[in-house]
């Protein structure tokens, strides 16, 4: 979330402003010849397609966005492809490609979820998150608890933890080994700080479809990243606002907000889930140059126009069955529980 307008401006705007103009823009695409159901008497796509072009036009801003579907045989077809490649500041989408990385070193071998790290009072960050609120400290704390802190509600001082275990070079050097090219956090002279850095909607893309097909990472490490990310206490303005609990736990969703000296950023990732545990949409939102720059909550335009797109494409998928995944993931029904 937003700290200070001058730390914003000095991030590295100009890099990634080249980077703009060294990639050109792309036209929202045609659908995929496996483009997946119908929604009436309209094809699923083309349903989020209309609703994506309608949506952008009343938030505003500039938008850089992907999405995929499913379609009836099994293929992947891009629905959206709108400057999917245009480098730009993730925020707290960043957060899954570090939390990515930490978990890759967990895959070698030379970390685990219960190495316990003290959690100390000069580490604390404001700003999303729950650890800055227990206004004392001292806990140790494992690396499991700072993960789910860090995708559930967007920790910021968690992203100081993961540091302590993965420094920044680190993590960079993991996300290329990865094959991502533009994914990266932004080094400082700390080595075990960053600032989270940029990506693009289509790496975001990849790596949420490698993530949940499981070659990203290991299926015991997938599946720990995907519990956090599918878990209904997490993110609810944007696009699960209008689902039941039952479908909310369909998403995985990472959120992410803050601005620049262009305006507000409002972003939202995930993947939806057809009733069997087998993903069967990505999205990757990424909007910048926005008004109402601190306003988080729901009522932005952007976040609005996140959860009328989110309602949209959760219905287009509803007789989408991905019969053929390679992987499926499962989250417990949510019961609630009075103590005792």
């Amino acid at each position: 979330m937003a700290e200070q307008m001058s730390r914003r401006a000095a991030i590295g705007i100009g890099a990634a402003t080249a980077a703009f103009v060294a990639t050109p823009g792309r036209a929202v695409a045609a659908p995929g010849p496996d483009a997946g159901s119908s929604v009436g008497t309209r094809p699923a796509a083309e349903v989020i397609r209309r609703a994506y072009r309608r949506q952008k036009a009343l938030a505003g801003g500039s938008w850089h966005t992907h999405v995929a579907m499913v379609g009836a045989a099994g293929g992947l077809s891009v629905v959206v492809d709108d400057d999917a490649d245009r480098v730009t500041h993730g925020y707290s989408v960043q957060k899954l490609a570090v939390a990515v990385a930490v978990m890759d070193k967990i895959d070698r071998g030379e970390l685990s979820l219960g190495q316990r790290l003290d959690l100390t009072g000069d580490i604390i960050l404001g700003g999303s998150g729950i650890y800055f609120l227990h206004t004392v400290w001292g806990d140790e704390i494992t690396v499991a608890n700072f993960l789910t802190a860090l995708l559930l509600v967007s920790d910021n001082t968690a992203v100081r933890m993961c540091g302590r275990v993965v420094p920044a070079l680190e993590i960079n050097q993991i996300l290329a080994a990865k094959g991502f090219t533009h994914t990266r956090v932004e080094p400082v002279a700390n080595p075990n700080r960053f600032f989270l850095g940029v990506t693009t909607p289509r790496e975001t893309h990849d790596l949420l479809w490698r993530l949940v097909n499981k070659t990203l990472l290991s299926p015991r490490s997938s599946d720990f990243l995907l519990g956090i990310l599918r878990w209904i206490n997490g993110y609810h303005d944007g696009i699960r606002r209008d689902m039941s609990s039952a479908e909310r736990s369909r998403v995985a969703t990472k959120y992410g907000a803050d601005y620049d000296s262009q305006g507000a950023a409002r972003h939202e990732v995930g993947v939806m889930f057809d009733p069997t545990g087998a993903p069967t949409l990505t999205y990757a939102f990424f909007a910048d140059s926005l008004g109402d720059l601190d306003n988080y909550g729901g009522t932005h335009p952007a976040v609005r126009a996140h959860a009328v797109l989110g309602r949209t494409m959760f219905d287009a998928i509803s007789p989408t069955t991905n019969r053929t995944a390679p992987a499926r993931h499962r989250v417990p029904r949510f019961h609630p529980n009075n103590g005792g």
